[in-house]
């Protein structure tokens, strides 16, 4: 059974400028580009009429498009680091949208996810990593920013069990108002993770 999440898609410039981020940390695993995506709100292990039923109430989902930009690096679980990870800029209309999204997901009868909605980009998974060297990644990547980007749409996306995650699945897709409907296409996918790695 597929594991499901809503998420926004990191557009190819936005992937680029993250993928420059790897390396240089001992006992990371590396997110591979065309995984990067900023997780809205988890879902987890549904039946297929439950998934449906998800589907068509975020069919309802009515947010303007709006710009992001991801800056700044971190790290979860403090003393015993377990991912590294981009952050957001300030951004109201992301909130806006996570928001609702959790409210749809919570009406569905879904419980409500126990930890506060930090948006961020996973870049890399630890496993025994020494924190004074996890600290000094991060003091050396700090000033990390994107360029500011369109999010013209918000995906569900499924993963199967495996090591790291991914591969991540778009399966259904709502544009956002105002979107370019050529936003789409912009989006890293498996076929650019060579060309972006070399």
């Amino acid at each position: 059974m597929p594991r499901l999440f809503t998420a926004l898609e990191i557009p190819r410039d936005a992937a680029l400028s993250l993928s420059l981020l790897r390396g240089g940390l001992p006992g990371a695993r590396w997110i591979d580009v065309e995984n990067y995506h900023l997780t809205l709100r988890f879902i987890g292990d549904v039946e297929g009429h439950v998934a449906d039923e998800i589907a068509n109430a975020l069919d309802r989902v009515n947010r303007p498009s709006f710009p992001l930009t991801l800056s700044g690096v971190g790290a979860f679980g403090g003393k015993k680091p377990h991912a590294v990870w981009a952050g957001v800029s300030a951004s109201p209309d992301l909130v806006a949208l996570q928001s609702e999204i959790d409210r749809i997901c919570q009406r569905l009868g879904l419980p409500a996810d126990p930890r506060k909605f930090t948006p961020h980009v996973t870049l890399a998974r630890l496993r025994n990593a020494n924190p004074l060297d996890v600290a000094q990644y991060l003091s050396a990547r700090g000033n990390f920013s994107t360029l500011p980007f369109r999010v013209g749409r918000f995906v569900l996306m499924s993963s199967r069990d495996s090591v790291g995650g991914g591969p991540y699945i778009v399966e259904e897709a709502w544009p956002l108002v105002g979107a370019d409907a050529r936003a789409s296409s912009r989006f890293a996918s498996a076929s650019d993770a060579s060309r972006i790695m070399r």
